[in-house]
């Protein structure tokens, strides 16, 4: 089971898993033949990976305890999906999933301790993270840790109780969990994985370049709700492209030209992309996605829907998954399992980008970057155009090597696109 892809491979196709019984609760009960059931559905669909949530405050509910018996249920389900012919990245520190935090109690009240910043915090996180990694080395299923889902939205408002660093500190405590999991399982695929705010905010200390330039790959989560359905609606080039925007977006700020991204997260949320139109969405976002370069892989959001018997979620978070609550296939699912036959074996070479519009290196213009920016509107007018634009720093835009090395023979700036 390959781990990565070369530029001219097939790139991935997977889901992230949300199980069918309890949601990401059911570590409280674990059921591995339950899991088996939902592994069985995902596989049926053709797809090669999923994306694994542990809970954090279940598995390291105090700071000098990971326990045990959660480490073996994780394994447990690694071993299921690679009976399945499915590979497995393994989420740490969650951290936060569909709108709920859940941090440790030894992070929280009377024992509030900044969670990026606190050395005693950092440690425990560490530690738990090189446990986890250390657990599935062995297995050649698991293709590497990521570091939390989205864990940058506790460093910054709208977080109602956010724990606020500098950038620097942000970077100084992704460079720290980085090297614990690869102490833990060495040579696997590490990464880091933020919202939108990282490139959109102008605020964040998560910032475009960390995102980038550390970890084994820059991933990147695609959300329409974001303002981008709002504002162009469910068919507007800028919604069906926006994942393969972010996609460029991030090549503007790496160091390597070459750099793989995964799109890791991407869904269909509905009011904005109404039920009926989910298959069209996710075959026109993957579409668009696949015909950047160096894509990785796609892996959906979600495996499974939410149950019904749960309460308390955004409506949106209810109907996300490929499968039904019960497992049956979902439009989008059977979307999904089209594309992935249409790509088995496929040469994965999609042409150059020759256009480039400029992005502004300064993070306090981030938000020129988001949907209404002069930069995410130029590059959505030239995508409406036909134009197939890619993104490069101002700082970078006369540096001949660099173009060339991108192949961007074209440089636009914002302004003077429309």
């Amino acid at each position: 089971m390959l781990s990565s892809v070369p530029p001219s491979g097939t790139p991935r196709f997977g889901a992230n898993y949300t199980p069918s019984q309890g949601w990401f609760h059911h570590w409280l009960d674990f059921d591995i033949d339950a899991v088996r059931t939902d592994l069985d559905a995902i596989a049926g669909l053709g797809l090669d990976h999923i994306r694994v949530f542990p809970v954090w405050p279940y598995f390291q509910p105090n700071r000098t305890l990971i326990r045990p018996r959660a480490v073996e249920q994780l394994v447990a389900l690694a071993d299921a999906a690679a009976e399945r012919g499915l590979d497995v990245n393994v989420d740490g520190l969650q951290g936060h999933l569909s709108s709920f935090d859940f941090l440790p109690a030894w992070t929280q009240t009377w024992h509030r301790r900044n969670i990026f910043s606190d050395p005693d915090v950092v440690s425990g996180q560490a530690e738990y993270l090189r446990t986890l990694a250390v657990a599935l080395a062995d297995r050649p299923n698991f293709i590497g840790m990521t570091i939390g889902n989205e864990i940058n939205q506790f460093s910054a408002g709208p977080h109602p109780d956010p724990d606020r660093v500098t950038q620097e500190q942000a970077e100084s405590w992704l460079r720290t969990v980085l090297a614990a999991c690869e102490q833990g399982a060495p040579g696997k695929l590490h990464l880091h994985a933020e919202y939108d705010a990282a490139w959109y905010q102008d605020d964040q200390p998560f910032t475009p370049a960390q995102a980038a330039r550390l970890g084994a790959v820059t991933a990147v989560h695609s959300w329409v709700f974001n303002g981008t359905a709002q504002r162009h609606g469910r068919t507007g080039a800028a919604t069906r492209a926006h994942a393969a925007y972010m996609i460029e977006l991030s090549k503007a700020w790496a160091d390597d030209p070459r750099r793989p991204v995964w799109l890791q997260e991407v869904g269909a949320p509905a009011p904005l992309i109404p039920a009926e139109h989910a298959a069209d969405f996710t075959e026109s976002t993957i579409e668009a996605a696949l015909d950047c370069q160096d894509v990785w892989g796609v892996t959906w959001w979600c495996s499974h829907d939410v149950s019904r018997d749960l309460a308390d979620f955004p409506e949106l978070e209810y109907s996300l998954g490929l499968l039904t609550n019960d497992g049956a296939v979902k439009p989008a699912g059977a979307a999904i399992s089209r594309i992935v036959e249409e790509w088995r074996g496929r040469t994965y070479e999609p042409a150059v980008r020759t256009t480039a519009v400029v992005v502004d290196d300064a993070m306090s213009r981030r938000s020129e970057c988001g949907p209404g920016g002069v930069v995410f509107e130029a590059f959505a007018r030239l995508v409406a155009e036909g134009v197939r634009p890619t993104t490069v720093l101002a700082s970078r835009a006369a540096d001949a090597e660099h173009l060339a090395a991108r192949g961007i023979g074209e440089v636009v700036l914002p302004g003077d696109v429309g």
